[in-house]
């Protein structure tokens, strides 16, 4: 897949294009009374952690309906671990939503070959090409079709508590031993450093992604992923040490592997922990959602993650395309599910930037909006990345991206070394060739 190369082509572009302008099954949809038809779709932005996601969809549901009065879109809103979970289930009675939402390369592959998801070349075909920044569609793509539009771009950064680290007189981190120093001070003065929820697993998978790219270089782990490389190489082994050095020094809060993003969430956003990693999908609760307390919103800031003894460049990051929509293959309504998607497309990203802080993966006319400091100072690090590698469990099959989050986890918990860890890795991906 084209896309297991890290994916550096569409940076370039990105600032520039930006600034300078309950779930019933798809083969039982019947017709209502009259010629209305429903379209059964399924997201994951839930209305208490993802406010302004969820306001925006019921709105754009709401336009669409009112154009298309002769359809009716039957919404399910699921958390995002329960949203895979289901989406798993479903797709084993070929029961999948006509509408669902999916994430790129690896992720689809199972789906495509099951021949569960349509291809959307003729939506992007039909004008809708063009209005997506380069790069982002191509995540989608596999054997020359594209399976899904994505919605979002996102790069990981390290958000921070300012009012704690100016408290202690910390600075952000630019090198791992800073990052150590600031741990140490925290932890002796009984503040939580870290708020990791690692229960959700692909939370743990970030921290070793930048380890593993700081001290590797920007393509060791895509290389690893797509075998032209190994997990067993010296500087990812070194990464997963990383990894324990971090938890033994008490980096992360007590108990990480047993709770949730959410909730190591809502533990940095309520004081209780000094930083938080997370992609910036998650900007709006920093710049725009009303219900969370200015001064809170005031207090964040984000640095980049830091080098390691002098290696990695600083400006690599992990992030990617976010989610996109699928349209289900058996839909009943294919066409009319084929419409909502392009519609929906459009209105996000005319909706998404200025309601609710969201990078879009459309190209968005910013010139005359007022957008936060925050939302502007992540467009420039988009703008200064040398590199973007996609999230490693999307890049993986579903069965090796398994693998890759258990063994995530016994990483952190300390119930494997960073050989074995390496080793589960390799057989995984030498079984799935």
């Amino acid at each position: 897949m084209g896309y297991k190369k890290a994916v550096t082509f569409f940076v370039m572009v990105l600032f520039t294009v930006l600034l300078a302008t309950g779930c019933a099954s798809s083969s039982s949809n019947e017709e209502s009374s009259g010629d209305t038809k429903t379209i059964d779709f399924m997201h994951l932005w839930p209305e208490g952690s993802s406010k302004d996601h969820n306001r925006i969809v019921s709105e754009i549901i709401s336009d669409f309906e009112k154009e298309n009065p002769d359809v009716n879109v039957n919404l399910e809103v699921l958390s995002n671990e329960q949203y895979k979970d289901k989406l798993k289930v479903l797709s084993t009675s070929e029961q999948l939503p006509d509408v669902g939402m999916t994430w790129p390369a690896g992720f689809l592959e199972p789906y495509v070959d099951g021949e569960m998801f349509t291809p959307l070349d003729d939506v992007l075909d039909d004008g809708l090409k063009d209005q997506f920044v380069s790069g982002t569609t191509e995540a989608y793509e596999i054997d020359g079709k594209t399976y899904g539009l994505p919605l979002e771009l996102n790069i990981a950064t390290v958000f921070y508590n300012k009012a704690i680290f100016e408290k202690y007189g910390l600075k952000a981190p630019k090198t791992y031993e800073e990052l150590k120093n600031v741990v140490k001070t925290l932890n002796e003065n009984n503040v939580e450093p870290i708020a990791l929820g690692n229960k959700d697993r692909w939370t743990g998978s970030l921290w070793y992604m930048y380890l593993a790219d700081r001290i590797g270089g920007s393509n060791m782990l895509t290389k690893a992923i797509n075998r032209s490389g190994t997990f067993e190489d010296p500087a990812l082994v070194s990464a997963a040490e990383k990894v324990q050095n971090l938890v033994d020094m008490g980096a992360f809060e007590k108990g990480f592997n047993g709770l949730s993003d959410e909730e190591a969430k809502s533990m940095f956003m309520n004081g209780q922990a000094a930083m938080y990693l997370i992609a910036t999908w998650d900007l709006p609760n920093y710049t725009t959602n009303e219900d969370v307390p200015q001064e809170f919103r005031d207090s964040v800031d984000f640095f980049k993650f830091p080098t390691v003894e002098g290696s990695g460049d600083e400006n690599s990051f992990v992030g990617g395309p976010g989610v996109g929509l699928f349209v289900a293959e058996n839909s009943d309504v294919k066409e009319e599910s084929k419409e909502f998607v392009k519609f929906f497309v459009e209105k996000w990203g005319e909706k998404s930037v200025e309601e609710a802080g969201v990078i879009p993966a459309t190209k968005v006319n910013s010139e005359n909006l007022e957008l936060p400091d925050m939302y502007n100072d992540v467009l420039n690090e988009l703008n200064e990345a040398s590199n973007i590698t996609l999230f490693a469990d999307v890049q993986m099959k579903p069965e090796v991206a398994q693998v890759h989050l258990d063994a995530i986890q016994a990483l952190f918990g300390g119930e494997i070394t960073p050989k074995e860890f390496a080793k589960l890795h390799e057989k995984a991906l030498s079984d799935s060739e």
